[in-house]
């Protein structure tokens, strides 16, 4: 039901990660997909998926980032392609910045804003008037985190910035939705990837199957599939009168708020103090 034959889908950073299974998935819907990534490296990887699979594409080595990389994007999609379907803001990082918002530097707080925020501003800009010649019908989808939905002490900016997509996407929604373009967002909760391995959030003793039941309603942690759907469905036809949505994409986790299943059984909304041992599971 979902097909993007003759479509032109621009994904930043889809070297890895959900940006990468983004750019999968559309391929295989019938998209030709136009790809941003930094990394000479990823960009060759994610390139020979794509033709392997007899995706068309086109890929850009550059920083999505870096406000000039929107214009030159802009224009090899107009004088390629003619016009653009879908825009896929997938750019976004913490960048490890961990720790009291006193300690931010003005540095830190320019490069999360950098990484987070001004490069949603410039890519779509760049892209709108693209989109408008292949509306009504086209749209914008930004992936942001569940971190924009819900306090991130210690990560305070990161998540500021991230709240700040909500209101860009709602505002932006209703200013050119009349023309055509639909413009949503998705928010992921902390996703199994390259960028933030989980393994480095498991504690000793405890595996991934064994603790997800305890962290995410669901039973398990997200993996970029999960987001690459998300994406795909929000910018086609089945998704037509969605418009200005922030939709977590969580496993259930914004909903369950402060609750956690207990090692012991049922429910609580307790600080766990202990984490489950592969014994106790």
């Amino acid at each position: 039901m979902i097909d993007f034959s003759g479509k032109t889908v621009l994904v930043t950073g889809a070297g890895a990660g959900i940006g990468r299974a983004t750019a999968e998935l559309f391929g295989q819907a019938g998209a030709t997909v136009v790809v941003v990534e930094k990394s000479e490296a990823r960009a060759d990887d994610v390139r020979a998926s794509l033709d392997e699979r007899g995706v068309p594409n086109s890929i850009v080595v550059a920083d999505a980032t870096d406000p000039r990389t929107a214009i030159d994007v802009a224009h090899l999609v107009e004088s390629t392609y003619g016009g653009l379907d879908v825009l896929v803001n997938n750019v976004g990082d913490f960048l490890r910045l961990i720790g009291p918002f006193e300690s931010n530097s003005d540095e830190d707080i320019d490069r999360l804003y950098a990484a987070n925020l001004r490069h949603v501003f410039t890519m779509t800009r760049a892209c709108i008037p693209l989109l408008r010649t292949r509306a009504p019908g086209s749209s914008i989808v930004t992936v942001s985190s569940i971190e924009g939905l819900r306090a991130m002490p210690n990560g305070v900016v990161y998540s500021a910035f991230k709240a700040a997509l909500n209101g860009f996407t709602q505002s932006l929604a209703v200013e050119i939705g009349h023309e055509g373009i639909r413009v949503n967002l998705i928010a992921p909760e902390t996703t199994d990837s390259k960028q933030v391995p989980l393994d480095r959030m498991i504690p000793e003793g405890s595996t991934r199957q064994t603790l997800a039941p305890y962290w995410i309603p669901q039973g398990r942690f997200g993996v970029p599939g999960d987001h690459a759907g998300a994406i795909l469905f929000l910018a086609s036809p089945l998704a037509g009168w969605v418009n200005g949505v922030s939709l977590p994409v969580d496993g259930g986790s914004r909903a369950a708020g402060g609750w956690y299943r207990a090692p012991t059984g049922g429910f609580t909304n307790m600080p766990m103090m202990a984490l489950p041992t592969e014994a106790q599971a």
